[in-house]
Order: structure tokens, then C-alpha cells, then sequence
């Protein structure tokens, strides 16, 4: 793999999820549908790696933020409960 496919250029990263998820939807359509050529078919592939890039690394964040999410709400084991008293 070449390293734009491993970096995604700055144009995919501005991408949110939902537009990196239709855009590979499409580009798998039009490899399954065949016709194009061998260069095309790169191209696309190419394309489409960049996009499950940029899904994966938007589901990992999304990911992230909900583990910490959960984390502040569970209380410490170790950390004694606190009563709230005037």
C-alpha cells in the first residue's frame, strides 16, 4: 500500500463519518459493477481504503469519547462514596 492510502489526505480527514461512509458505498458499487479499467479499478480501490481509513478512525474516536463518557459516571472502586451534606 502506498502511504497516502495509510495517510488520508487532508480533504478525506475534513470528511465526517456519515460522508466517508457514502462515498465508500459508492466506490464499492462502482467496482462491483465492473466496466472500468484496470487503472480506474486502482484508483477506486485506492479511494475506498483512504474512506475505511477515515470511517475506522471516526468510529475509534467516537468510540474513545463514549469509554470516557462511561468512565466519569462509574464510580471509583477505590475512592470512598461521598455523601453530599450541607
Amino acid at each position: 500500500m502506498t502511504s497516502e492510502v495509510e495517510q488520508p489526505t487532508a480533504m478525506s480527514e475534513a470528511l465526517g463519518y456519515e460522508q466517508a461512509r457514502d462515498e465508500l458505498i459508492e466506490v464499492v458499487r462502482r467496482l462491483e459493477a465492473g466496466g472500468t479499467t484496470l487503472e480506474e479499478s486502482l484508483a477506486l480501490w485506492e479511494r475506498g481504503e483512504e474512506l475505511a481509513k477515515v470511517c475506522r478512525d471516526r468510529l475509534d474516536g467516537a468510540r474513545a469519547r463514549l469509554d470516557a463518557a462511561l468512565a466519569e459516571e462509574e464510580p471509583d472502586p477505590e475512592e470512598p462514596e461521598r455523601e453530599d451534606t450541607p
